[in-house]
């Protein structure tokens, strides 16, 4: 019975297990309907009080890699950890959100420029049109789980914006994490838009993604030496491999062609999954 069993949070907090999160995140990886049924069903059976959420995250993804095409289930159920892989600092994250933007009908202006506002110089995340209008995009990237993005840089971000007008438009704070109620309700009130793991509901960071298949490159697992390489040369989206041949991207990068080569089969796997 899982009806009143409490798991552990990476923030520490006891919270009861719910198997509807586990089926949502299956469905999103592209598991069928029979083959999550058949995870939850494993899940009960292994699940026991106390379970910390990491070890049941590793338990379902032994699951999924036990179904059919479980090596693409795998890789896109690990979408949030892949994101939290574009460190160890913020900048990769900042060049990824870029990206996303561009897939997004943005224009991306700049990025990590520096802007003098009324009172202070200000070094900018992102900066992007969209029509007539230039946003400024506060980017706040997290490597570790059980965090969230809150007030603070809530209004740290309104703080910068009112300090740059009239240079903006829009102001977005970016995260790779959930945001706090608080931050939501501050951000409302100013008017600042927020995008977020799990929000805004229905056009959430993660949604996004999905949608539009601008999946991580670190979504294929690759080494810290192969994302610095890659994100020197500004490929971040796992499906840019694909315009290059192995000969060209092993050229521009030093990587063997045969990696590249499995690099590319997985990417191909997981956009037929899609």
């Amino acid at each position: 019975m899982t009806k009143n069993l409490f798991i552990i949070k990476a923030d520490g907090r006891k919270v009861p297990f719910n198997e509807k999160k586990i089926i949502s995140t299956c469905r999103r990886a592209g598991a069928s309907k029979d083959a999550t049924k058949r995870i939850v069903k494993k899940i009960r059976g292994q699940i026991f009080p106390g379970i910390k959420t990491k070890d049941l995250f590793k338990m379902v993804l032994r699951a999924l890699g036990e179904e059919k095409g479980g090596t693409v289930l795998k890789q896109k159920y690990q979408l949030k950890d892949a994101i939290m892989r574009l460190g160890p600092g913020g900048f990769i994250f900042e060049i990824y959100v870029g990206q996303i933007l561009k897939h997004s009908n943005f224009k991306v202006k700049n990025i990590g420029a520096k802007i003098r506002g009324k009172c202070a110089l200000h070094e900018i995340d992102v900066i992007a049109l969209s029509g007539n209008k230039k946003f400024m995009i506060e980017c706040k990237y997290h490597s570790r789980h059980g965090l969230y993005t809150g007030l603070k840089e809530s209004m740290y971000t309104h703080a910068r914006f009112l300090d740059l007008t009239p240079r903006f438009h829009k102001e977005v704070l970016t995260c790779n994490t959930k945001v706090s109620f608080q931050a939501k309700k501050y951000a409302k009130c100013v008017g600042q838009q927020i995008l977020s793991w799990r929000y805004p509901p229905g056009k959430s960071l993660e949604k996004i993604i999905e949608k539009n298949r601008l999946y991580p490159i670190t979504i294929l697992n690759l080494n810290s030496k192969e994302i610095a390489i890659f994100s020197k040369n500004h490929i971040m989206l796992a499906k840019d491999l694909l315009n290059y041949t192995e000969f060209e991207l092993a050229k521009i990068t030093g990587i063997k062609t045969q990696r590249i080569k499995n690099f590319q089969k997985l990417i191909r796997q997981l956009f037929d999954s899609t």
